[in-house]
């Protein structure tokens, strides 16, 4: 049985730019990924503008479209809830200024169809080609290293919003996520690589967002809190009855 993907967009006040994205990805989707059934799914996490009634005519006008709202904000908090209730074999994210070419998209589902738990999208894998800030480049790449120096993980890129993660993984790991915000990406894949879970790595095309809501120095202090949270404070295990994509 070919599997069903489940495409999730956390968004927080975007109404001027969530037509034009949808449109994209809906016709990218439906030329790239028509194996596979699919939805899109916009996570509104707490918008204060028009950002709910604009999903809702989206749904309406695509029939791939699905809108959900979740009052409290929180990137990791939007996904824990869309994924935790997705009936879908294969859930997924990407970011909704589609700043990740999309073309990268169907590697991230044949990865998960291959049999790897989760597929994420590089910028510093060597074949990546990224346009971005310095300021952004240099905290990237030392936040990155952060990493492999504490846990010693073979992924080079834990926040990359573009994402793959099958059923069984998410059911497994999401729940042992204490991050509702920013560091939910590398949290999970943290907890996965040091359980066992297989990660498959691709290398993307990345065109950074000026627009972008992300507050750079402070999600950087964010993560590194969570860094030591987990260093210091131990990696959760998975439930002993959970063998789901390890064998």
């Amino acid at each position: 049985m070919v599997p069903a993907v489940d495409i999730v967009i956390p968004v927080l006040n975007e109404e001027k730019g969530l037509p034009q994205s949808m449109m994209i990805l809906s016709q990218f989707l439906h030329d790239n990924l028509s194996r596979n059934p699919w939805r899109i799914v916009i996570a509104d996490n707490g918008s204060t503008d028009n950002t709910g009634s604009v999903s809702e005519m989206l749904a309406q006008k695509y029939p791939g479209i699905s809108y959900v709202y979740i009052p409290q904000r929180g990137r990791g908090r939007a996904l824990r809830t869309a994924w935790l209730e997705s009936d879908a074999d294969i859930v997924s994210y990407m970011d909704v200024d589609l700043s990740t070419d999309l073309n990268s998209f169907p590697r991230l589902i044949q990865a998960i169809e291959e049999g790897y738990d989760i597929a994420i999208g590089s910028r510093l894998s060597a074949r990546a080609k990224v346009r971005r800030s310095l300021k952004r480049e240099v905290i990237s790449r030392s936040y990155n290293m952060m990493i492999k120096s504490l846990f010693f993980v073979s992924f080079s890129d834990a926040q990359c919003g573009f994402k793959a993660v099958s059923r069984n993984a998410a059911q497994a790991l999401v729940p042992l996520v204490k991050n509702n915000n920013w560091f939910f990406d590398t949290e999970l894949l943290i907890i996965a690589a040091k359980r066992g879970f297989r990660i498959r790595e691709i290398p993307v095309d990345w065109v950074e967002d000026p627009d972008s809501r992300v507050k750079v120095l402070r999600t950087a202090w964010e993560d590194f809190k969570g860094l030591m949270r987990l260093r210091f404070g131990g990696i959760p295990s998975v439930p002993a009855n959970v063998t789901a994509g390890r064998d």
